[in-house]
């Protein structure tokens, strides 16, 4: 009679045990990886609606009517475009009151411009007047710009630095650093500059890499801010015609050239490739598009600095202007000759004063500005040593 009492006490204890635990809550699954977050609507409705100026709201479509509009809408951009990429590892924000932003969070709203860029890149440079251009256009219209500061030398990495550039610029619009290159790699690109325009649904509908088709990318701005209007039935009309802003014209037939070993191919008159301290001596003959330096330099992988006093860089090119990239710790002044005379007068870019350029900050210094492509003889003579000397690009 014990043993069947003990039997029944653990029958009824196995009951009660399992109807507690079929009752009580459960720990919610968890996986490895975090779940991707769509950067476009898919057959949602878009229900913001963010006010343009001078303009009114439309009476808004039946709920129905406008998710089957969207439905077809994003179906036939699926086969035809790809979708926005997420800004990725950023280091930094400027003109965002010190908030980071993001991609997915203006889908829906409003109309980006994906702007690939890096503050000492003359091509780079060229295309500012027309996005800031733009920016002041239709900034209230709908259209977001989103700069990603790529560096391409360690000195642009440094906040500051770009922060001072967006001032010289004047550029209003976001920028984000971009210093360990995650946004670049996320959209798979190679140049700068490089702009990638997305719609209201979150689709690359426009990609363009390098200078000029500016005319061909406003056009393609407008076209995609009416069809954000229609979207969020907003009454109006968006700005027609197209920006001409001051801005220089490429006439260049020589190349970009390195100095730093790790692409200093164009140096004539010495070890390209190398790393280290190397004496040398001025070259008999002078070709065209080849890199010639005299005196003691130092050669490490992103430039090459100036160790005495005297050192001299000459270059023979064909284009209307020539542009340097460089830096010192203290200034360092460099006299510059053009076709053996003193670089003064019309001829003299904005940078260089009674045939003297003076550098220190790390950026691009503008050397010569010609009025017609032609091939020249440059030389400058450092007066001073600590000159970090990076590029040589033409315009």
């Amino acid at each position: 009679m014990k043993q069947k009492t003990i039997v029944l006490i653990v029958v009824i204890a196995l009951i009660v045990g399992a109807v507690w635990f079929l009752q009580a809550p459960k720990p919610s699954s968890a996986t490895s990886q975090a779940a991707e977050i769509p950067l476009a609507p898919a057959e949602t409705t878009l229900e913001p609606q963010p006010t343009v100026s001078n303009s009114t709201a439309a009476p808004a479509k039946p709920v129905e009517q406008q998710a089957a509009v969207e439905s077809a809408r994003t179906i036939a951009k699926r086969t035809k475009y790809e979708r926005a990429r997420e800004i990725t590892n950023p280091s930094g924000f400027i003109n965002t009151d010190g908030k980071a932003i993001s991609i997915k969070d203006l889908i829906g709203k409003k109309v980006i411009l994906v702007d690939f860029w890096t503050y000492s890149c003359i091509n780079c440079q060229r295309t500012l007047p027309y996005l800031t251009s733009w920016y002041a256009k239709y900034k209230d219209q709908g259209l977001e710009i989103v700069s990603i500061h790529t560096p391409e030398f360690e000195f642009e990495k440094n906040y500051d630095n770009v922060q001072q550039a967006t001032k010289r610029f004047g550029i209003e619009y976001p920028v984000v650093l971009d210093n360990d290159y995650g946004t670049w790699s996320a959209y798979k690109n190679k140049y700068w500059p490089r702009k990638y325009l997305i719609d209201i649904d979150g689709f690359i509908v426009y990609d363009h890499a390098g200078e000029g088709a500016y005319d061909e990318a406003e056009e393609q701005i407008q076209k995609a801010l009416k069809e954000r209007m229609d979207v969020l039935s907003i009454a109006g009309s968006v700005s027609s015609g197209i920006v001409a802003p001051a801005a220089e014209s490429p006439e260049a037939r020589s190349p970009e050239t390195y100095f730093g070993a790790a692409r200093n191919e164009y140096l004539s008159n010495g070890l390209s490739g190398s790393v280290g301290p190397q004496s040398l001596q001025e070259a008999k003959m002078i070709s065209r598009n080849q890199l010639y330096l005299t005196g003691d330099w130092n050669f490490l992988p992103e430039f090459a600095i100036t160790r005495v006093a005297g050192d001299t860089i000459t270059y023979k090119y064909m284009a209307k202007g020539v542009y340097f990239v460089g830096s010192a710790d203290t200034p360092v002044q460099i006299q510059v000759l053009l076709d053996g005379k003193p670089l003064t007068g019309e001829e003299a870019g904005s940078d260089v004063k009674d045939g003297v350029v003076t550098v220190q900050e790390a950026r691009l210094y503008r050397l010569v500005q010609n009025t017609d492509i032609g091939e020249h003889t440059l030389q400058m003579t450092i007066t001073q040593p600590g000159l970090k000397a990076y590029t040589f690009t033409f315009g």
